[in-house]
């Protein structure tokens, strides 16, 4: 949205930026601070929180702010430091949740039952709300989204993550008139066994948590992802765990759809799904059609070919360097990059990635026991299957062997856990209670 930058403009040259208050302040969070800091006038972190506050320091410190920072632990603290232009820093989240100078929350810790109750609580606040994290998203952003519309407040995931780049195209291509026929992700690596062992090198790397980096190669988070787009556009997978081709390295994307079988894409209800292998990676892709024979005509003429298919895509994504423009486009416009369009179109459900034995507490996102696969949410809800955003802590009532879906009646889950509460209300409100044997 070119309009951005002179909206913003606009709001610097008032003395009147745009106020974000951020959780969490990993590596992804600190590049979202100094992007902020160094590139986006208009816009101020006035706010982080962390559990570690040397953490929300760092942030600010390599944002250039770091002699603004001022710890604060109680809602007259954050209100006193936030009017005297300083940087507040706190491990209390609900401060920022609250404070009535914030005008968005950016919640960047890809934790679930946690960033649900910030979440909530800003919502309620009257703040709107950007999500990086597809982990919540994914298991309950139906509900929120409703939330957050009944409070007059934007819900919406980020450009920059892979999710609100291919909306942002999606809406590009549906906008010209052009149908869209999927969604897709391109991948460089998916293999479902790796695990925080086998990804720590890589982890160490590039500065990111081992749990984290697992979730990207074992096809976690792509499943996520594309279940947060698939419930933006109200599109669907084709089959469990997607399609997801693997092509030889380097492959062009043009001749890597080819995969897809092309009548399904054109008489379907529109897809989600990725490819492994394809150039440009890590780019996102949309498929459409147009029935029109003079706009075939000037699309061949444009070099998209003669159809009836056409792939449109967007060679990168930036991550931190877009996350401004969705903050803005909530703020200032009440636009959100991605956010469900009604109840849940696809889920992320668990499979085990080894040989699991009764009695076992399930890990976490990216970590040593499951992996997350798509799956169409009404078969979620009829095969009683277990989302992955509710498996971390659940403890097994039998033998699960490996690659199997986990259903419901396979564990037992941790009493008194707020994200239980939440999905127990999304199934209801969007008729998917599930089926539990």
């Amino acid at each position: 949205m070119i309009i951005v930058d002179t909206a913003l403009a606009k709001r610097s040259e008032e003395g009147q930026p745009i106020r974000v208050g951020m959780i969490g302040a990993g590596f992804m969070a600190r590049g979202v601070a100094l992007q902020i800091a160094s590139s986006t006038p208009g816009m101020v972190v006035s706010a982080i929180a962390a559990r570690n506050l040397d953490a929300a320091r760092r942030a600010f410190d390599e944002a250039g702010q770091g002699d603004l920072v001022e710890s604060v632990d109680s809602a007259r603290g954050m209100a006193s430091a936030l009017d005297a232009g300083k940087k507040a820093i706190t491990d209390d989240p609900m401060l920022i949740a609250e404070d009535p100078r914030i005008d968005i929350v950016l919640e960047v810790t890809g934790s679930i039952g946690f960033a649900a109750s910030v979440v909530l609580r800003a919502i309620a606040h009257g703040k709107h709300v950007a999500l990086m994290n597809a982990e919540l998203d994914g298991t309950v952003g139906p509900l929120l989204k409703r939330k957050a519309d009944a409070a007059g407040v934007v819900y919406t995931n980020v450009d920059g993550d892979q999710p609100g780049v291919m909306m942002n195209l999606y809406r590009f291509v549906k906008g010209m008139g052009v149908r869209p026929l999927m969604c897709g992700n391109i991948k460089g690596l998916h293999d479902p066994y790796r695990n925080p062992t086998t990804q720590e090198g890589f982890a160490k790397k590039w500065l990111q948590k081992p749990a984290m980096v697992t979730s990207f190669a074992d096809g976690t988070k792509i499943s996520l992802e594309q279940a947060i787009v698939a419930n933006g556009c109200g599109f669907r997978v084709m089959k469990r765990a997607m399609m997801g081709p693997t092509v030889p390295a380097g492959t062009p994307l043009e001749e890597a759809i080819k995969a897809f079988p092309e009548d399904k894409l054109m008489e379907g209800p529109g897809w989600v799904d990725y490819i492994t292998g394809a150039a440009p990676a890590p780019g996102v892709f949309v498929l459409g059609t147009i029935e029109h024979s003079m706009q075939r005509h000037y699309l061949n003429l444009y070099k998209l070919g003669e159809g009836p298919i056409y792939c449109y895509y967007t060679p990168y994504h930036l991550c931190h360097f877009e996350v401004p423009t969705t903050l803005a486009r909530a703020v200032l416009f009440q636009d959100a990059a991605l956010a469900p369009a009604g109840g849940p179109q696809v889920e992320v459900v668990a499979q085990a990635k080894t040989d699991l034995k009764a009695g076992a507490t399930l890990d976490g996102l990216g970590e040593y026991t499951t992996y997350g696969v798509a799956e169409n949410a009404d078969v979620t809800a009829a095969e009683g299957l277990l989302p992955i955003g509710l498996a971390e802590g659940c403890v097994l009532k039998r033998d699960i062997p490996k690659d199997q879906t986990l259903t419901r009646a396979d564990v037992t889950l941790p009493d008194g856990r707020l994200i239980d509460e939440l999905r127990a209300e999304q199934d209801a409100a969007f008729d998917l209670v599930p089926t539990v044997a």
